[in-house]
């Protein structure tokens, strides 16, 4: 039996948007790493960038389920004693819900160069309004 490899100048990508309203944080964020990584396509190859560009719109509305909201914490380190920063993921979601998305995203992908490449890929807005018309987005509409 043979196996398909994708090649870089073989790939050809989609714009495809996701909608955020009312849908967890983690699962819209894990489609959304899916689908910069290529996941979803039949030529899948692990060490090729085969993936495609993603809009997620909606990302003010986006919902953590549970207790979340109140216990979950973002947090960073300047490096320094004492440099602990951290911000409840329910004022984060009211100030930066597209940081808050994109940082989720970040977390589902691996960490390697190919991965990086691809989070370049990703635009996150907080309303139904996005500037990538002229790409002509398709609706991602598969589970």
């Amino acid at each position: 039996m043979s196996t398909t490899l994708a090649r870089k100048d073989t790939i050809s990508r989609k714009w495809f948007i996701l909608d955020a309203a009312g849908k967890p944080l983690g699962r819209t964020a894990t489609k959304a790493a899916d689908i910069l990584r290529g996941k979803h396509k039949p030529i899948y190859t692990p060490n090729v960038d085969c993936g495609d560009f993603v809009i997620v719109i909606n990302a003010a509305q986006a919902i953590l389920t549970g207790n979340k909201l109140e216990q979950k914490y973002y947090r960073r380190h300047s490096g320094w004693v004492g440099g602990l920063k951290e911000i409840s993921y329910k004022r984060l979601m009211q100030t930066r819900p597209n940081f808050a998305m994109t940082h989720a995203v970040r977390g589902m992908m691996a960490k390697n160069t190919i991965d990086r490449f691809a989070l370049k890929r990703l635009r996150v807005f907080e309303g139904a309004e996005h500037k990538h018309e002229a790409q002509k987005p398709v609706a991602w509409t598969q589970q």
